[in-house]
């Protein structure tokens, strides 16, 4: 299967790499990703604009991939061009509908495990893994222009986008980083579930990403949640820490094990 996941990664990075790199104008960006969208729904119809889509078209045909995930996340990298600020939690889950989700279903259909009840145990995961990389990129993301904290949480907590700017860490600034944090955990926990329907290498690389997920969360609580003057990172160490214990934890998973809690 690596080959396959090779080529959707081509397509997600090409245009991310689209929405995201350089110095280009929105208006620059948002007609390159419109054009490779075109390019796209041209494959559908076998018009290959390049090997690169004659591939793409070959794994999605293979393993009858849906195309609507690829389009959502092209409207996703549209989004990330001109919107800036989102204004509720919901909001926020409804760009990562479109932003990480369709990756996880997209592999589930590649591993043949697409129930309705595994894409939404998928979502969960995926959305927690969207929102913890926005919590660790606070700091990267105020120098683009980007606040991934809904603006219902910052007047929650009595805060403006000029505390983003002061980067000072103040008790309200972590009790809102806390809040997010927590909140984040509970996804990953009730899409934790997925794993018991995984088998092989998969169930053990998707049970080590949201181990990493939640190891995240935890480096930002070390941090006293100033995710506005520091980036948490993972060690070497702590990734083979984790792997040891995904080998752990799926030997002993089971879907009795979930039901039962």
């Amino acid at each position: 299967l690596q080959p396959h996941i090779a080529i959707i990664y081509w397509f997600a990075r090409t245009a991310d790499d689209f929405s995201d790199e350089g110095n280009l104008a929105a208006e620059e960006r948002l007609q390159l990703l419109s054009s490779f969208e075109f390019d796209f729904k041209q494959m559908l119809t076998r018009n290959f604009k390049s090997d690169y889509f004659r591939a793409l078209g070959n794994t999605i045909d293979t393993y009858s991939l849906t195309p609507e995930n690829f389009l959502k996340l092209l409207k996703a990298f549209k989004q990330d061009v001109y919107k800036k600020r989102y204004e509720t939690y919901k909001e926020l889950k409804e760009y990562c509908s479109n932003s990480a989700n369709p990756v996880g279903r997209l592999i589930l259909e590649l591993f043949g495990f697409s129930s309705l009840e595994t894409i939404e145990l998928s979502d969960k995961i995926c959305t927690g893994l969207q929102i913890t990389n926005f919590l660790q990129d606070v700091s990267k993301d105020i120098q683009k222009g980007r606040i991934y904290i809904p603006k219902e949480d910052m007047v929650k907590y009595k805060l403006s986008e000029k505390d983003f700017d002061s980067k000072a860490n103040s008790e309200s600034f972590k009790s809102m980083i806390k809040f997010q944090v927590e909140r984040t955990n509970q996804l990953f926990e009730e899409g934790k579930p997925l794993i018991s329907f995984l088998s092989g290498r998969l169930k053990l690389e998707i049970m080590w990403t949201l181990l990493g997920g939640e190891q995240i969360l935890k480096e930002i609580k070390k941090i006293d949640y100033d995710v506005l003057n520091k980036r948490p990172i993972l060690s070497k160490f702590t990734f083979l820490l984790l792997l040891l214990n995904s080998f752990k934890y799926v030997s002993r998973i089971s879907k009795r094990d979930f039901q039962a809690k």
